[in-house]
This record gives structure tokens, C-alpha cells and sequence, in this order.
């Protein structure tokens, strides 16, 4: 069943934005409301009723036949099935003279999870240049829907060339406890700002100007993609604009260093910014990431800044394509710790078993691994087989100096020989050959309470020998 749908006259612009399911509408909504210089927005979804209120121009339902113009229950596979069967309609939108397309959708749910990663590769079959701008879901949502979103993350990255995810529990934590109606839309802003923020980098003209190729080069085949984007006014406005632009709730991730391709484009309304401010950012951005980034910048004019600074950043080409989105995989591993043997000791005969036999099997155990590295077996480890037997000799010793100390049935005879014998001799401890008293230089000297005579030379008996 086709849908009917009219275009608007006007020349096609070569940015286009769609928004998918019930999120990306809102998104695309929030978008087209705000305003974005020089791109052409779309809405997909499987609710005609959610679409009917939009003011975006070009409606496209997902799946009428499928669906029946009713939502895709949170199922991403009816999503999916129900953008398979408007393909066609949404690649006619994307053939009007397109080379760049955003694709906006909250991961999670039924249609944008299902219907996003159908329409990217439809995309990049078309050789367009396909970003995601996508949102997973607040932790309150249930782990249903958060295992939903990560599926959905590993499709659609196989089909875009870069890949925005912004947090909403991330948005939780900079903005608090906010009402719902307000979080959801601190989220719409912030991927608003994501897609006006590259966008406006190749259609608003400037000194220094950045085009389509310039962000093509930087995004084609990226995979993670981080960008900020910030704007900041009055004293130190330059170095204030790029460090909350490098520390802004775009994504989950904010550090920098690594990336190969940078793009920069700083914007500024009727206080220029000055040399000055374009080297303090630049060279802030440099030690970010590395003197090895090759770093694209333009400068744009917008009026209504007026006194402010505006910065926005694109950082690409890490060598670590999938630390915004991927998650750890688990394998087993064979960890042999030691190879199989058997050690045997000669022990006394007071023991009850004459050998005593340690032998150790290879266990096979869980390890979870979170890169893609070769299975690594441990080898044995000859001085184990050292310190084994060490202990095994110490344990002997140990048993042959107690065994005489083992307890004895006490009769009257025992207990009186062992009153009349000194301890010393019991726990067989030597002791050394001391001089007698009487050949020690003793003093003779004693202390008195005489006042005229405090210390006195009389002989003191507890110094003598003989005390009595």
C-alpha cells in the first residue's frame, strides 16, 4: 500500500533530518520549532495520531498495512518489518539532492529501535554521508527497554558513519531531579544542539569557511563520534566557551585524546572574536587531543550572540571505534593455571597416610573479556613445584619438634616430675652461662630518706648475694 505524500516546492536542501518513532518525532519537532539553518526535516513513524499534531512537513507513516496506522508495541522487530515495507517511501525523501543525513531516534522502544537501523543502511546504500543522534533510555525504564536500546545501538552502527549516543541518565546527573516533562525535553535540546551544531557548520557562511566536504572528511566512516558544543560570554569567554564544550552532556564520553580528525568552528555575533581567543582554543583542543589531530576549523557570524562566543566540536578516528556504544562480550576461556601432574612427598611414618598426593586438573572457567584479543593460556610455573615442596619440608620439621610435646596420660608421677622441673628445661630452651653475682661489679651505694645524707656507702643488703 503506497502513502501519499507531498513535498515542499521549494530547492531540496542537501542536509536532511528525519526523526524516527515516537522520540525522533519529538526530537524533529523540537528541531523544526528552534530552527536550523539550510536542512530539511522528515518525521517516520508507525502512530499516525502522534504524527497528525507535528508541524514538520514531510510525514511519512511506517508500516500502514502492518500496523494500521497504531504504534509498534514496543516490539523493535515490528518496527523493523513495518520501515521495510515504507522503504520506498523513505528512500524517495532521501534521493532530493541529499548528501547528509541525521538520523534522531530515543533507542528502546519499538519503532525507532526497529525502523533506524532499516533507514541508515538504506542511506548508505545511497552514498550518503548518515549520522545517528540517538538517546538511551533513563535507568527508571526498565531493563527490558535498556537491553532493547543496546541492540539497537549494535545495528545501527553497522550503518552509519558515525554514531552520536547522549545519555539521559548522564542528563539526570548535570541537570537533577527535574519533572519528566522538562528532563525529556532538556534531551530534545540537547540533540537539537547536536544536529544544528554540525549542520550550521557547513550552511552558515564565514571568514573561514567549512563546507560539506570539509565535515565528510572528518565523519565519513568514523564510528564514535564526540562532539560539544557550548557558548559563553564576558571575561575569558573563549577558554570558558571550549572547556564546557569538551565537558558538555553530548555523550557518555568526553575525553578527546586520540582523535584523528577534529572539526571546530567557533561563532561569534557583534564582539568579533579576536586572534587571541581562536589560539587559546585551538591550542586547548591540541593538548586535548594530541599534536598528532588534524584539526578543521572555520568562523561563523551570527548576530543574535551578540557579545557571546559560541564553540562547537566534532572529534572522530579513534582507534577505539566502540567505546561510546558497545558493550563487554563474555567468553569462555580455557585457563589451564597448571599443566597436569602429580608431585609426591615422603612424609614420617607418625602420619596416617604414607604419601601424601597433590594433583591439580585444568579448570574451564568464565572470564569475562571486553576486547577482541586472542584466547591466552597460562603457562605452568616450575617454581610453584619449589615452594611446594619447601612447605611440605617445613610442615615436617614442625611436626617432628612437637611430636615429643604430644599429651601424655597425667599421673601423680608425671605431674610431680614435671612441677619439679624448670620450665626452661621443659621447652628444651638453652639458656647462657652467666657470672655469678659475686664476681659483678655491683654499686654499694643505697638511698636513705636522711636528709643531710641522701645517698649512703652502707653495705645494701639486697645487692649481697645472701639477702637474709
Amino acid at each position: 500500500m503506497a502513502l501519499n505524500f507531498d513535498f515542499p516546492k521549494e530547492e531540496q536542501s542537501i542536509i536532511k533530518v528525519i526523526g524516527v518513532g515516537g522520540g525522533g518525532s519529538n526530537a524533529v519537532n523540537h528541531m523544526y520549532n528552534q530552527g536550523i539553518v539550510g536542512v530539511d526535516f522528515a518525521i517516520c513513524n508507525t502512530d499516525a495520531q502522534s504524527m497528525e499534531i507535528s508541524k514538520v512537513p514531510v510525514k511519512i507513516q511506517l508500516g500502514p498495512s502492518l500496523t494500521e496506522g497504531r504504534g509498534a508495541g514496543s516490539k523493535p522487530q515490528v518496527g523493523e518489518q513495518a520501515c521495510l515495507e515504507s522503504i520506498e517511501e523513505v528512500k524517495s525523501f532521501l534521493m532530493m539532492n541529499t548528501k547528509m543525513l541525521f538520523i534522531t531516534a530515543g533507542m528502546g522502544g519499538g519503532t525507532g529501535t526497529g525502523a533506524a537501523p532499516v533507514i541508515a543502511k538504506a542511506a548508505k546504500e545511497l552514498d550518503i554521508l548518515t549520522v545517528g543522534i540517538v538517546t538511551i533510555p533513563f535507568n527508571f525504564e526498565g531493563r527490558v527497554r535498556c537491553n532493547h536500546a543496546k541492540e539497537g545501538l549494535e545495528k545501527l552502527k553497522e550503518n552509519v558513519d558515525a554514531l552520536i549516543v547522549i545519555s539521559n541518565n548522564k542528563l539526570r546527573e548535570i541537570y537533577g531531579n527535574l519533572e519528566l516533562s522538562r528532563a525529556f525535553a532538556n534531551a530534545d535540546n540537547i540533540l537539537t544542539t547536536a544536529a544544528k551544531g554540525i549542520a550550521e557548520i557547513i550552511t552558515v557562511p564565514g571568514f573561514i569557511n567549512v563546507d560539506f566536504e570539509d565535515v565528510n572528511t572528518v565523519m565519513r566512516n568514523s564510528g564514535v563520534a564526540i562532539m560539544g558544543a557550548a557558548v559563553a560570554e564576558g571575561e575569558n569567554r573563549a577558554r570558558k566557551a571550549i572547556d564546557m564544550a569538551l565537558n558538555s552532556p553530548l555523550l557518555e564520553e568526553s575525553d578527546i585524546r586520540g582523535a584523528k580528525q577534529i572539526l571546530l568552528n567557533v561563532s561569534s555575533g557583534e564582539k568579533e572574536v579576536t586572534m587571541d581567543e581562536i589560539f587559546e582554543i585551538t591550542e586547548y583542543i591540541q593538548n586535548e587531543a594530541g599534536e598528532d589531530s588534524n584539526l578543521i576549523w572555520g568562523n561563523c557570524v551570527d548576530k543574535s550572540l551578540g557579545e557571546k562566543v559560541s564553540v562547537t566540536l566534532i572529534a572522530t578516528g579513534f582507534e577505539d571505534n566502540s567505546r561510546a556504544w558497545s558493550t563487554p562480550n563474555t567468553q569462555t576461556v580455557k585457563n589451564e593455571v597448571f599443566s597436569k601432574r602429580e608431585i609426591e612427598f615422603e612424609v614420617s611414618e607418625s602420619v596416617e597416610e604414607d604419601k601424601v598426593v597433590f594433583q591439580d586438573d585444568p579448570c574451564e572457567e568464565s572470564v569475562p573479556i571486553s576486547s577482541m584479543g586472542s584466547e591466552e593460556n597460562l603457562d605452568y610455573d616450575p617454581e610453584q613445584e619449589e615452594i611446594l615442596i619447601a612447605t611440605m619440608q617445613e610442615i615436617e620439621r614442625r611436626r617432628e619438634e612437637n611430636k615429643d610435646m604430644t599429651p601424655k596420660e597425667l599421673t601423680k608421677e608425671i605431674i610431680s616430675e614435671l612441677e619439679s622441673q624448670p620450665a626452661y628445661l621443659r621447652r628444651k630452651i638453652k639458656l647462657e652461662q652467666l657470672e655469678h653475682s659475686s664476681g659483678m661489679e655491683l654499686s654499694r651505694l643505697s638511698i636513705t630518706d636522711d636528709e643531710n645524707d641522701p645517698v649512703s656507702s652502707s653495705r645494701n643488703r639486697f645487692l649481697h648475694d645472701n639477702v637474709d
